[in-house]
């Protein structure tokens, strides 16, 4: 009972690390930010207009 415990508690901290490891390892900066991020802020979540109803 107690190594199957010990088992659990081993790959509960393995991932973790993997979820840590992939947050935080990215750019030093954050993103960047370019030409392709102002498209996506117009856009909006309505149809576009003139479609038949």
């Amino acid at each position: 009972m107690g190594l199957i415990l010990l088992e659990a508690l081993g790959a509960g901290i393995v991932l973790v690390l993997i979820v840590w490891w992939t947050m935080f390892s990215g750019r030093k900066r954050g993103e960047m930010h370019d030409a392709g991020d102002s498209e996506k802020e117009s856009s909006s979540d309505e149809p576009p207009s003139g479609g038949s109803t």
